[in-house]
């Protein structure tokens, strides 16, 4: 089992849509993971926490591919 956790950065007036935007994700992982979720921080407005358990390395590279869309990816900051 390979577990990833962790948190993304995002402007605090972009983090609502950012977890929006991250349901289909959410659905499509829940299809062939053991978990997988990402939230909103409760105490910080810029911070988006995510969760995953995968059964494996393989079926945890063939859901990440080339990692989130566009949309998503211009909405974390570095």
């Amino acid at each position: 089992m390979i577990v990833v956790a962790g948190h993304l950065r995002v402007a605090p007036a972009d983090r609502d849509g950012f977890v929006e935007r991250s349901r289909e994700a959410n659905r499509v992982a829940r299809a062939t993971c053991l978990d997988f979720v990402v939230a909103p921080d409760p105490l910080d407005d810029g911070r988006v926490d995510f969760y995953e358990r995968w059964i494996d390395r393989r079926t945890l590279r063939a859901f990440r591919g080339a990692g989130p869309k566009t949309a998503l990816r211009e909405m974390i900051q570095h």
